[in-house]
């Protein structure tokens, strides 16, 4: 059984830092790119940054230079480090497993994790 589980959200001020984390469990993690995405009430989720099985990073516009994220394949973990937070971060935030190569399609999402930056 797949599982993606993010933890670290909750309530920030504007200006402060959260970092969130997501394990996986049920895959080979290190065949996956990982990804955070975000979706803020009435919008579309959206890209906030994603990492591939080499480490290569991609980020969001609106978060490059405040946000970033990392992997541990060891442990199976993934981490998003957020700093200097704007109230327009505020939402839930869903950590994403994509396969590639023979997996490519297989994809799976977390629960997803509330974050609420006030002003």
């Amino acid at each position: 059984q797949v599982q993606l589980v993010e933890l670290g959200g909750g309530l920030v001020q504007a200006g402060g830092s959260l970092r969130l984390s997501c394990a996986a469990s049920g895959i080979t993690f290190m065949m996956y790119d990982m990804g955070w995405y975000r979706q803020a009430p009435g919008k579309q989720r959206e890209l906030v940054a994603k990492i591939t099985t080499s480490g290569v990073t991609e980020y969001g516009d609106s978060v490059k230079g405040r946000f970033t994220i990392s992997r541990d394949n060891p442990k199976n973990t993934m981490s998003l480090q957020m700093n200097s937070l704007e109230p327009q971060d505020s939402g839930v935030y869903y950590c994403k497993a994509t396969g590639i190569g023979l997996i490519v399609g297989l994809d799976y999402w977390g629960q997803g994790t509330q974050v609420t930056v006030s002003s």
